[in-house]
């Protein structure tokens, strides 16, 4: 106990010194808190920061949150991915705005309840804008601890993430919580990186490092092999008629649920008989560049085709101006260089 007092003292003194300034470390409110602890999950902090701001200034409340139409929430999270996050983002703003009148409750359990609030969120929360005794441990905190203790443990087990929230939650320094907090993952992400050599010239608690002192920084933290990705082989139709383009709906399940698209198949299914399929009779059909799109455990492989339509009957697709979908609708990134092409093309041909 007395090393780890040590080794919090000293995190607690470094951070004060050499944290990064980000606008959500800029206050206390846990709406922002949440919100930013939300869009950082599996995405960087550069890319996140734009994201932030744009959406506080445009949903400055839970409440706002809550009543927001769909297009607006996915519109503002476009571009960042994992779109769940944001649909239970919001779900969970309504739980708060009809049980705790708008306000996060300064409750770790309560948290817990919301939609999409894991144990690492609630931590963050708990600790950071309620000063509650509750560890958040993300990837940066177990590595930073298996290093520290030259714990062999697999990080990517369940069993193994629970037992440091149990640990690191029984030494948190009192009164001191939030900056613990943020400290831990500030080294992880700074100063004790992953893949390659961390900065260990720079830790200021290198000296209680057991990986370091072994000179076996490397070897930890340890984890089980990922899994092979799964690759799946679409065609998809950049398709204009009179100027107005082509998207469709995904559907209620699966990848990219309820999202807005380009018309897209399998690509086993022929180009003219897809067409076909959707209503449109006659076309000049382009070849437009292959794209590659890499998900969490999916590859993406797209042929692309530029699809100037001439004649086409009814189909369950929109077809709307450029400005319109750029400006109303989000597209998922795994679209976005052949929607870039796309539009290029119709300029072109506009001109």
């Amino acid at each position: 106990m007395n090393e780890y007092n040590e080794i919090i003292n000293k995190l607690i003194i470094w951070y004060q010194f050499n944290a990064r300034d980000l606008p959500w470390r800029r206050t206390k409110d846990p709406y922002h808190i949440w919100l930013s602890e939300i869009m950082l999950q599996q995405t960087r902090v550069e890319a996140v920061k734009p994201y932030f701001e744009r959406f506080i200034n445009t949903l400055p409340t839970i409440e706002a949150l809550a009543h927001a139409d769909e297009e607006t929430i996915l519109k503002l999270w476009e571009g960042l991915g994992y779109y769940s996050r944001v649909r239970n983002l919001q779900k969970a703003a309504q739980t708060v705005v009809a049980e705790y009148g708008g306000r996060l409750p300064a409750d770790y359990l309560a948290l817990r309840k919301l939609k999409g609030v894991g144990p690492y969120t609630a931590g963050a929360i708990a600790s950071i804008a309620f000063s509650l005794p509750y560890a958040a441990v993300d990837g940066n905190v177990l590595r930073v601890m298996s290093r520290l203790a030259a714990d062999a443990r697999d990080i990517t087990l369940a069993v193994t993430k629970a037992a440091w929230e149990e640990e690191l939650t029984s030494v948190m320094p009192k009164g001191h919580e939030g900056t613990f907090t943020q400290a831990l993952m500030e080294l992880g992400a700074t100063v004790c990186l992953p893949n390659g050599m961390p900065k260990c010239q720079g830790c200021p608690v290198r000296e209680h490092c057991q990986a370091y002192k072994k000179n076996a920084v490397l070897q930890y933290p340890v984890k089980s092999p990922k899994k092979q990705r799964t690759k799946e082989y679409l065609s998809v139709f950049f398709m204009v008629e009179d100027g107005k383009i082509a998207i469709s709906k995904r559907g209620e399940k699966g990848l990219l649920s309820a999202l807005w698209q380009l018309p897209n198949c399998d690509r086993e299914k022929a180009v003219p008989i897809a067409l076909k399929d959707w209503g449109i009779i006659s076309g000049e059909i382009k070849n437009m560049k292959g794209q590659k799109h890499i998900f969490t455990h999916i590859e993406w492989h797209m042929d692309c085709y530029y699809v100037a339509v001439k004649h086409k009957e009814h189909n369950g697709f929109l077809w709307l101006d450029k400005d319109v979908i750029e400006k109303e609708y989000a597209l998922p990134s795994a679209f976005k260089k052949t929607w870039q092409e796309g539009c290029h093309i119709l300029e072109e041909e506009i001109k």
